[in-house]
């Protein structure tokens, strides 16, 4: 009876393989759609994810862009301020040494200079502002500029045909391209 049970049982295991197979290829057009279906909505459902992951890289990637380019000109403008600092400091340290240097200039006019060990001076100072680029401007018989030269006196003269300058009585000086002192002089204007 043992026998039988487990032939009968072997029986009944194969028939219910068989069953099952038949029931699997039977079901299988109609499981096949469903897990389709849920297939194509998990797709949808991590694309829509990957979709709003691409977004937020795409935003992080324009904020690194923009706060790249703040740098960049924060940078910029930081090298350009500190040139125009640097050149405001020394066109205020060559201010400081104008009446020296005026006074040095009268004395050589006066010929007070030749020989004396304020000669040598003169020159030292003359180059120190010769090495940042300062530039002394304002002679006789220039065109008098209003924007380079403050006319203390004016006379007319009848043999000049436009302002012009009779005598420097300060020079004036540049620093680059821009005036630190304007030359004090004395005007020939056109006689009426």
């Amino acid at each position: 009876m043992a026998d039988e049970n487990f032939a009968g049982g072997g029986a009944d295991d194969s028939a219910s393989e068989d069953s099952g197979s038949q029931s699997a290829s039977n079901a299988s057009p109609e499981s096949s759609a469903a897990s389709t279906d849920s297939v194509d909505e998990v797709f949808e459902e991590l694309t829509a994810g990957l979709g709003a992951v691409q977004s937020k890289e795409a935003e992080l990637l324009a904020d690194l862009q923009r706060l790249q380019a703040e740098f960049v000109n924060y940078k910029a403008r930081v090298e350009r301020d500190r040139d125009v600092a640097r050149n405001n400091a020394i066109a205020e340290v060559l201010r400081a040494f104008f009446p020296a240097m005026d006074d040095l200039s009268r004395a050589e006019a006066h010929g007070d200079l030749e020989g004396s060990p304020f000669a040598a001076v003169a020159n030292k100072l003359r180059a120190a502002g010769d090495k940042f680029g300062l530039k002394q401007f304002g002679a006789k018989g220039e065109v008098f500029n209003p924007e380079l030269h403050d006319a203390l006196v004016q006379t007319p003269n009848p043999s000049v045909t436009e302002n012009t300058i009779a005598d420097v009585i300060e020079p004036g000086y540049q620093l680059g391209e821009r005036v630190i002192r304007a030359a004090k002089v004395a005007v020939f204007q056109p006689a009426e």
